[in-house]
């Protein structure tokens, strides 16, 4: 029997990266209902990365890959570096070899970790990411003596879905065809808990949330969410279903 049989799954993510996510919870079994909260807006960087061949170029998101086509092909000869094996998926799925990944770990600090990037004395390296985040990674860089440019390739926005949408997912929760709310970053958690309204809102805090990591469980608490939290070991696909799987089975052994 399929582990999610008969759990309905909010999935949030932006538009175009929710589809795997959606098939592997639908081969378990679950009712998927896509609701993107957020959408991603491509941009020019606001200083093209000019003069010079760079000595590493570090992309830190599938996103990233995606809307900084531009800056692959115009340095095509540099190493690359990924933060997390969603953003090294999408380099080699464009053609290009990726030379420094995490070996454990799916986020900025892991990537730190690896020892080619301990003492960055004289090297030059460009930042491919979207507007915002927290600024670990370029901070950190520079302090290992690294000389660090920045393109802010992206920006994330919310959906903005109409009321009528808004409506629809409630009426969903309202017929119990609803039971866990996935957020697969804080902006995701944010964009959600904004746009719904009143009637919505009551129906997100009875639902479980999915989270990958605890920094988006303190986000989704600090929204006034007191709804049960469930952890995955990350924000890629499979670790998610996997959560659920592991929480459907622990339900039915209660």
């Amino acid at each position: 029997m399929q582990g999610l049989c008969g759990l309905g799954v909010l999935v949030t993510r932006p538009e175009h990266q929710a589809a795997p996510l959606c098939r592997l919870l639908e081969a378990e079994g679950a009712e998927v209902y896509p609701f993107a909260a957020l959408r991603i807006e491509p941009i020019a960087p606001a200083r093209p990365a000019t003069g010079g061949r760079f000595d590493l170029l570090i992309f830190v998101s599938a996103n990233a890959v995606r809307c900084g086509a531009a800056l692959l092909a115009s340095h095509r000869d540099a190493p690359l570096a990924a933060v997390g094996p969603a953003t090294a998926r999408a380099l080699r799925e464009a053609g290009y070899p990726v030379s420094i990944q995490p070996a454990g770990g799916f986020d900025s600090a892991s990537l730190l970790a690896d020892p080619r990037l301990r003492d960055l004395a004289g090297r030059r390296l460009l930042l491919v990411k979207g507007i915002g985040g927290r600024g670990l990674l370029e901070t950190e860089l520079k302090a290992r003596g690294a000389s660090v440019e920045v393109a802010d390739v992206y920006r994330r926005a919310p959906a903005a879905p109409s009321a009528e949408s808004v409506s629809a997912l409630t009426e969903r929760f309202a017929a119990i065809r609803l039971h866990v709310v996935t957020a697969t970053s804080g902006e995701v958690a944010e964009a959600l808990w904004h746009c719904a309204s009143p009637a919505l809102r009551a129906y997100l805090q009875r639902a479980h949330w999915l989270v990958p990591s605890d920094r988006v469980g303190r986000i989704v608490r600090g929204l006034g969410v007191d709804a049960p939290l469930l952890r995955a070991a990350s924000a890629e696909d499979q670790d998610l279903v996997a959560e659920l799987l592991r929480w459907r089975s622990s339900e039915s052994v209660a």
